[in-house]
């Protein structure tokens, strides 16, 4: 299975505050905040919505191909990727540019302080899908991304005939209801979380229900609540799956997505594709970093068995 993964590359740069914001941070003098922070446990993970579906996708035997602009830092990334048999062919060097970087920092409290530089994402616009598909592409995602890239690539998208994911993400704020209409009546099936599903029908006026008619599916999921599927007519609930340990949520969302699409490619029913992305949403949150956990067929399919009572055809 190929798919054609539209969407962000980047660093994750997570840092560990052994403190509490709140002893730090005076309210009544917040007006002119200056403080630094000592933070001796720092990691650089690699993430992004592309890298982390094309990963999960490549665990599950399919085959990713990464349409990103990445800056000149991009090298150990490119490394990791090539190593776990990702395709790069789509993905963009932007020379004098850095890929994008997060710089987060946690305390005591799982509070968190986040900053964010886009870098050579803005430049997203200046990678094309294939006009008239790509021999071998059977979908695609669009997910966060520049707002110019997402937008061309899901026109693209549908002018190749390429059906996909429109994923909007923390990217959704960037649009108003007239673009977001426009993605979900070129979309195929869309998801999101549970508070972008309120600001979709918020801002296009639709409510689910009239999302999900207008597309294949609407996927909507609610954390430990696990998910819904709406899909011909009919609303699949999918449980959650009780996860070994709770480390770092990050990254879960991008891994039930490449369930999703693994699932669609194998024609699998929508519950069972559904519960295959809720698992791979489960494996995750056990491991801290995007891309630091793993899984075979085999085991995945005895970890299906042992969530659901019964065998799935990967």
């Amino acid at each position: 299975m190929s798919a054609l993964i539209c969407g962000s590359i980047a660093y994750d740069n997570i840092m560990v505050f052994e403190g509490r914001f709140k002893e730090h941070i005076l309210p009544d003098q917040i007006h002119i905040l200056n403080v630094s922070f000592l933070v001796p446990d720092l990691r650089r993970e690699f993430g992004g919505c592309a890298g982390n579906v094309a990963y999960n996708l490549r665990l599950l035997g399919g085959e990713p191909r990464i349409m990103a602009t990445v800056g000149t830092d991009f090298g150990p990334y490119r490394e990791w990727l090539t190593r776990q048999g990702v395709n790069l062919d789509h993905v963009l060097e932007v020379p004098g540019m850095l890929t994008a970087q997060a710089y987060i920092t946690t305390d005591l409290d799982d509070n968190q302080i986040t900053a964010f530089h886009p870098g050579a994402m803005n430049e997203a616009h200046r990678n094309a899908v294939p006009g008239g598909g790509k021999p071998g592409i059977e979908l695609g995602i669009v997910s966060p991304d520049g707002r110019q890239g997402m937008l061309d690539h899901a026109q693209q998208m549908h002018a190749a005939g390429i059906p996909f994911m429109f994923d909007p993400g923390q990217g959704l704020p960037m649009f108003d209801g007239d673009d977001l209409r426009h993605f979900v009546e070129r979309a195929t099936w869309v998801a999101v979380n549970d508070y972008e599903a309120r600001l979709l029908v918020d801002r296009t006026g639709w409510s689910e229900e009239q999302v999900a008619a207008r597309v294949r599916a609407l996927i909507v999921t609610h954390g430990a609540n696990g998910s819904t599927i709406r899909a011909g007519g009919e609303c699949f609930r999918i449980p959650a799956v009780k996860p070994r340990a709770v480390l770092d949520p990050t990254g879960c969302g991008d891994a039930y997505r490449a369930g999703l699409l693994h699932g669609i490619a194998r024609g699998l029913s929508w519950g069972d594709t559904g519960r295959l992305a809720s698992l791979l949403g489960a494996l995750k949150i056990a491991h801290k970093g995007t891309q630091n956990h793993t899984f075979t067929p085999a085991s995945l399919t005895r970890e299906f068995h042992a969530a659901f009572g019964h065998d799935l055809r990967l």
